[in-house]
């Protein structure tokens, strides 16, 4: 029997005493004639879970016969529109979306593509790649092996594959081999294995692989991020040190992005879209926590300190 562990706290919750009509029309009157209430969208829609929200979006289809994505589009402009467009649409179609833009045209854009696969259960996977394929009509990862190439390609293939053991239960035996293996294939050795990082990466469980990185640890003194760094480089390194973080808990690793999104000159607004939006409800709160314990600040003063107006204020709201 496996063991299974949750954990996360979200900051956005279904809203109780929901009414989809009620929000329909007030949303309608939101945006109808002149001038457009936007106090209003950002107040309906950072408080109602994402299945109120396609509610609401049925009955503006049905009933009122409009299109409550178009309307939006229509009225609002800029990040304010690309976050309330991000909330109405469902989880796993918007986060296809990111992935798909981030293969788009010249160039490919593999952050993106680290931060949204690395960080997913093979449920979690699953459903992605079922959603792109009926989205685009091309399969997740033959667009991922055409876009990569070299040992991120074969490792995130890996992961889109499903190859991760589901299965929580420790071991502590195989554990302490796969160390050994990790130890042999790169600090043991002159030269680096990268494909013995890659497999046991992507094939352990992460309750797996917290076990694999203590007996790491004990058996070369080095913490597996301080051997990955010295062994690896470049967009690899970033993938395995993901997953690593992931492991370590996903609330770090995405503070760590959120963090680097507004670091230094500029912000990177699509990033903090993405991640405030896609984990509002299943562990936001947490990567608040972990953000300020990380940089002795608060996520919401570097949110104040880096956006501007209604962009900000509708990013507020779902921290809170």
């Amino acid at each position: 029997m496996c063991t299974k562990y949750f954990g996360g706290v979200p900051t956005v919750h279904p809203a109780p005493n929901f009414s989809a009509a009620d929000d329909a029309e007030i949303l309608r009157g939101a945006m109808d004639g002149l001038g457009t209430d936007e106090d209003m969208i950002i107040e309906i829609l950072t408080h109602r879970s994402n299945q109120q929200r396609q509610a609401i979006a049925e009955h503006f289809k049905n009933v009122l016969e409009r299109d409550l994505i178009e309307d939006v589009k229509g009225e609002l402009g800029g990040n304010f529109e690309k976050v309330i467009v991000a909330l109405l649409m469902p989880p796993h179609e918007y986060l296809c979306k990111e992935l798909k833009n981030a293969m788009n045209g010249a160039g490919t854009n593999e952050g993106t593509l680290i931060e949204i696969i690395c960080s997913k259960s093979n449920e979690e996977i699953e459903k992605i790649v079922e959603c792109y394929e009926a989205l685009y009509e091309r399969p997740l990862v033959e667009q991922v092996c055409s876009e990569t190439s070299g040992n991120l390609g074969r490792f995130l293939t890996l992961i889109l594959t499903k190859t991760r053991n589901d299965c929580n239960d420790i071991d502590d035996g195989d554990a302490r081999a796969k160390a050994e293996e990790l130890y042999a294939g790169g600090e043991g050795q002159l030269g680096t294995e990268e494909s013995i990082f890659y497999k046991v990466l992507a094939h352990e469980s992460f309750a797996q692989l917290r076990r694999i990185f203590e007996e790491y640890k004990e058996i070369s003194g080095n913490t597996i991020e301080q051997a990955l760094k010295h062994e690896l480089s470049g967009d690899f390194l970033d993938a395995l040190l993901a997953v690593v973080e992931c492991v370590q808990g996903p609330a770090i690793f995405f503070a760590r992005k959120l963090h680097d999104a507004m670091d230094g000159m500029g912000t990177d607004d699509d990033t903090l879209i993405r991640i405030i939006v896609s984990r509002s409800e299943i562990d936001l709160g947490s990567i608040k926590q972990e953000f300020e314990k990380m940089y002795d600040k608060t996520l919401e003063s570097c949110i104040e300190n880096d956006t501007p107006g209604d962009f900000k204020r509708v990013l507020l709201q779902l921290l809170t």
